[in-house]
Parts: C-alpha cells; sequence; structure tokens
C-alpha cells in the first residue's frame, strides 16, 4: 500500500516480541505460508503485520518450537540458479549454477524464445540442452539435499517463466508446487549468485513490522523500547 510504512524489530528479542504481541494485539492471528503475524484491533479488523525471521519456528500462539531451523534457499533466474541450506544462523551448504540460456543480442532467454521462432539454428539447440540440464542439475541438487536432510522451509525466489520448467524437467522436483513448506522470498535479489542471496537471508533474519501511517501509535508498544 502507498501509505505504509516499516520498522525494523531486530532490537528486540523474538520471546519478548511475541510477548508484546500477545499483551497489545490479543486478537493476532499467525499466518505460516507467509510466516508472519497479523496485527488486529479489538473489533478484529488488521492494524499491521510482523514479517518473521524464517530460522524460527513458531506455534499458532507464538510459542517458539525452535531458533534453529532447516531453512532450503533456492533462488533462480534464467542462466542464473544458486541454492543453500540453512540451520539457524550457520550456512551448512551453498553451490550455484550457470548456463548459457540468453541470447545475447536480443537479451532474453532460450525459453521465451522457442515459443517465437523454434529451435532450428544450432545456437538455439546449444541453449535449448543447456536450459534443459540447467534445471536437472537444480532438480539433482534440491533432491540430494532433502534426502539428506528434513527442511523446515522451502525459500523460493524465481520468475513466474521458469516455475513450469523446474517442475516439467526430466528429473523431478522432488517438492509440489503446494508443498505447504514454500515461502517466497520477499526481498528483492538482484541476480542469483550465492553473495545476493546471503544478503536477503541476512536481511530476513530481523523481524520486521509493516502499518499505516493512521496506525502508528497503536504500534508504539512494538517500537517504545529500542536501544
Amino acid at each position: 500500500m502507498i501509505n505504509q510504512l516499516s520498522a525494523n524489530l531486530f532490537h528486540l528479542p523474538i520471546g519478548q516480541l511475541c510477548t508484546l504481541v500477545r499483551q497489545h494485539f490479543p486478537a493476532h492471528e499467525y499466518h505460516f505460508k507467509k510466516h508472519a503475524i497479523v496485527l488486529k484491533d479489538a473489533d478484529l479488523n488488521p492494524v499491521g503485520s510482523i514479517r518473521l525471521p524464517l530460522h524460527l519456528v513458531l506455534n499458532d500462539d507464538l510459542s517458539i518450537i525452535t531458533s534453529e531451523a532447516r531453512v532450503l534457499y533456492i533462488s533462480m533466474e534464467s542462466g542464473y540458479a544458486t541454492i543453500s541450506l540453512m540451520r539457524g544462523g550457520e550456512n551448512m551448504y551453498h553451490t550455484s549454477f550457470g548456463a548459457y540460456m540468453t541470447r545475447k543480442k536480443q537479451g532474453f532467454s532460450q525459453i521465451k524464445y522457442l515459443k517465437k521462432k523454434g529451435k532450428s539454428r544450432a545456437g538455439s539447440r546449444v541453449r535449448l540442452a543447456e536450459t534443459i540440464e540447467f534445471f536437472e542439475k537444480i532438480n539433482l541438487t534440491l533432491t540430494d539435499l532433502l534426502e539428506k536432510y528434513t527442511v523446515d522451509r522451502l525459500a523460493l525466489n524465481c520468475n513466474t517463466t521458469l516455475i513450469p520448467y523446474l517442475y516439467q524437467s526430466k528429473v523431478k522436483c522432488p517438492f509440489e508446487k503446494n508443498d505447504p513448506r514454500l515461502y517466497k522470498i520477499p526481498v528483492h535479489i538482484p541476480q542469483s549468485n550465492f553473495t545476493n542471496l546471503e544478503a536477503a537471508i541476512k536481511k530476513l533474519k530481523a523481524p520486521l513490522l509493516f502499518y499505516e501511517e493512521q496506525y502508528r501509535e497503536v504500534m508504539e508498544p512494538l517500537m517504545a523500547s529500542r536501544n
């Protein structure tokens, strides 16, 4: 929303934050898919929300199950992909992939080009082969990781045009489109490499409060205890 404001709540230990929410917003609601707390007034009207750190696992009553959640981060775009497995604040694994998928002069991916022109030229066939291998490598890596580890969340950053190719790969994607663990990464990642993904993960470690200007005073109990 145009008037929406945000405030970083990193100054608050998560236990204290959850206590403040229960005290001042008793009608709150935890949304698992978005991993966010919806703050409501006495009439059950939403007045704001808190985006929670992914390394936390909570119950609906905001009691903390663990702060060492395993999260598998996946960031993809045409020709670039990076995968990272985190346990709490510890990076357990990361890798990156590259593929020749983009026509240099036109600047769009081979996937988009095939829909327009076909695949008769030699360059197109090379890019098509690399595109197929690109998704196969991603799914092989994801399969290996998910066979070895139980993860609490699958955090995904991916253009919607690439999603079908992830699931149509000859190497089956190890999770379904409707997997309840899936979480859309809400932070912009300029390019899918480990440096940028690591920066996004760092941003997601802090709780972030969202609210509109008209509710600034209502949010004061959450922001007043800043150090």
